[in-house]
């Protein structure tokens, strides 16, 4: 199984908390640390890799364009931006594998239901004279 994208793990939040992304980000700087905050910050680290891979990918591209000529100096560009791509993938499959083990553990609350105009009642509390004294010896 592929790991989900940072727009699939955005619409998972969105679809979750019941808002888009960024007014969720807002209300998240607003309180203290909590499951939203850690799973904006995946998105984040996982939208950051997926760039990251975008960049190293065409340099890669690049340096290995045919017409291009292959020295020494080259080489060790190849495999700076190579181990970059590999960091980057890495990165992003390790978040998206734990943000998503962590949005299928979750589900969303059903939305709190009105209160109904019947009286609330009390528990029934048994009267002292229904218990039963301890049989004596």
């Amino acid at each position: 199984m592929t790991p989900p994208t940072a727009a699939e793990m955005a619409a998972r939040i969105e679809d979750l908390y019941g808002a888009p992304l960024p007014h969720l980000e807002a209300h998240a700087r607003d309180r203290e640390p909590g499951m939203l905050a850690a799973l904006l910050a995946s998105h984040h680290t996982i939208a950051l890799a997926e760039r990251n891979i975008t960049v190293h990918r065409e340099r890669l591209r690049q340096l290995t364009h045919p017409e291009r000529r292959i020295d020494a100096p080259e080489v060790s560009h190849l495999l700076d931006c190579a181990r970059r791509l590999a960091e980057a993938v890495a990165v992003r499959d390790t978040q998206a594998a734990t943000a998503d083990a962590v949005l299928r553990s979750l589900g969303r609350a059903p939305a709190p239901q009105p209160p109904t105009t019947s009286p609330a009642t009390a528990p029934a509390v048994p009267s002292p004279s229904t218990t039963s004294p301890a049989p004596g010896r």
